[in-house]
This record gives structure tokens, sequence and C-alpha cells, in this order.
């Protein structure tokens, strides 16, 4: 065989494939329309009894969205509002005194945390530590639970103070919740 007789046959090979895609790879031209005009009337009654089943949810989207919105609005009202994190903490710590002059307990304080992020907030820490009883204790956990503020203790550390007289030693971070602007950015390289 030829160079030429080579180069004939494969210019004969592309074309037979060229013509078979035409052939079975287009639409037939002679299917008849009523059958083509009845799938996509088929299709289109379909796409508009799913698109009135999507109208007919979309009022209680808006409801449960308003409730969302709402429900949101209560759970914001206990962030700690302030001007700065300094604030804020010292208000912290300020309702931890507060509290512990209700239940006969001298809170101290004085070590502030580094604010750090939470989500789409941010969180304050202040350190208290003071010597009370066990109810004294349980009676301040379950004040500062019913504190509009959304505060909690991240850590505590309970030790004997005077085991005659059943005093113990509780040294508590408390942690409050903050707009996330007073939270300062970090500025540098993070990994």
């Amino acid at each position: 065989m030829t160079d030429r007789d080579k180069r004939l046959l494969m210019w004969f090979v592309g074309a037979m494939v060229l013509a078979l895609g035409i052939r079975f790879g287009l639409p037939d031209s002679n299917a008849p329309v009523a059958a083509v005009n009845g799938d996509s009337t088929k299709l289109a009654q379909l796409r508009l009894q799913r698109l009135r089943q999507i109208a007919a949810t979309v009022s209680a989207r808006e409801a449960d969205a308003r409730q969302a919105a709402q429900d949101l609005a209560v759970r914001e009202k206990g962030i700690i509002q302030a001007e700065t994190a300094a604030q804020a903490q010292a208000r912290l710590l300020e309702i931890a005194r507060k509290l512990g002059k209700v239940e006969q307990i001298d809170v101290r304080g004085g070590d502030f945390g580094t604010p750090k992020t939470f989500g789409d907030y941010g969180l304050v820490y202040t350190t208290v530590s003071f010597d009370c009883h066990v109810e004294q204790l349980v009676n301040f956990l379950a004040a500062l639970s019913r504190q509009p503020e959304l505060i909690t203790p991240s850590e505590q550390r309970i030790n004997t103070a005077n085991a005659k007289e059943k005093l113990m030693s509780v040294r508590m971070v408390l942690s409050g919740v903050v707009p996330k602007k007073l939270v300062p950015e970090k500025k540098g390289l993070t990994f």
C-alpha cells in the first residue's frame, strides 16, 4: 500500500465517522411533531405543578423566617452591650459581684482573659475567686443561669479552704457573649 492509498483510506474512514455521527447523533427530522409536542406539554405541566407546590410553601417559609427572626431577637437581648471589650469584661465582673452579694459571697476579680470570636459573636472572659459554702456556690450558679445576660462559667477550680468550717475556695472563669465588633481582629499570618 502506497502513501497515497494510506492517506485516501484515512480520509475515507474520517468521512464515514462524520457521516455516522451526523446520521445517528442528530434528531430525526422525519419524527412526528405531535410526539415531541406531547412530551414537551407533559414536561411543562409537571414543571407547572412543581412551581405551584413551591409557591404554596412560600407563605409557610416566610412565617418560619419571621419566627426565627423573633427568636433571634429574644436571644440577642442577652448579649452584653458595651463600647469596648474591657467595658464588657467590667460589666461581667459587676454582675458576678452583684450576684455574690446576694449570696453573701465576697467575689474578688481581677484577671481579664483575651476576648475571642464565637461564630457571629464574641466572648469576653473574667476570672473571679471567692470562698463560700456548698449551698452558696449552688445558689450563685443558679442565679448566674437566671441572668438575662448570656453568661456562663467556662472553667472552675474548687478546693477546700477550711475543712472545719466547710468552706471552699472557688476560682471561676466567667464568659459572656458580646457583639463580634468588640473582639479585636488578629493581624498577621494565620494558619
